[in-house]
């Protein structure tokens, strides 16, 4: 893929939730292979990186006018947005898409969660239908289930990447993906492979339209 400015392999990202565990990460991964980055955050003191490439705009994925003024020029949008107990990633995902489709952007790239992949034991069934308790978990799966639906429903280029239980760590470089499913006897996968994983989906045309189950 080429930036709008024809710059081979270089483009233009926009990180949404680059703050947080992942998403910090992977705007380092994209600073680090030379990509001019956008990101969007409601506390731009947050943001500990300085770098010719990196462009912070204080705003909110609620307001449609933030999401507008992050989005121009932009050739691919990372959302590592998360749940944090709210409907925040609900509630944003119609204006970010509305905004993608107006730019005429066609790549999304999302962090999901293992919770909306197929249960292996019964496959009609999504993993967190399944689950006895409806504790945090559930509550946060169901978010991230909206935003599927939203996505499937579009005519964007997506990936959810689900990962399953998220330590910190060093990078291992070795873990196993499935399309659709939570890879067999996958217990966890560290933050640090979770975001080198999603990075490289900017480049990757595997799993369009596709959820992503991560794992060791």
């Amino acid at each position: 893929m080429c930036s709008r400015k024809g710059r081979l392999d270089l483009m233009n990202i926009l990180i949404l939730g680059a703050t947080g565990r992942v998403g910090s990460q992977i705007v380092k991964h994209a600073l680090h292979d030379g990509h001019h980055v956008t990101v969007l955050v409601r506390t731009s003191e947050k943001v500990q990186i300085t770098n010719e490439k990196l462009t912070i705009i204080q705003g909110n994925v609620l307001n449609e006018d933030d999401i507008v003024r992050s989005i121009g020029g932009i050739d691919v949008v990372i959302s590592a947005l998360n749940t944090d107990g709210t409907t925040t990633l609900s509630e944003s995902m119609p204006l970010i898409i509305k905004a993608i489709k107006t730019e005429g952007i066609q790549r999304i790239i999302t962090i999901g969660t293992a919770g909306i992949l197929q249960s292996r034991s019964t496959p009609q069934s999504m993993r967190y239908e399944l689950r006895k308790s409806k504790g945090r978990s559930v509550r946060a799966a169901k978010e991230h289930h909206k935003v599927y639906a939203m996505l499937k429903q579009s005519t964007l280029e997506w990936t959810i990447v689900c990962p399953t239980y998220l330590p910190d760590g060093e990078s291992i470089g070795k873990y196993r993906v499935d399309d659709d499913f939570l890879p067999e006897g996958g217990t966890e996968i560290s933050v640090s492979d979770t975001a080198e994983f999603t990075f490289s989906q900017i480049k990757s045309s595997d799993y369009i339209k596709s959820r992503v189950g991560i794992a060791y």
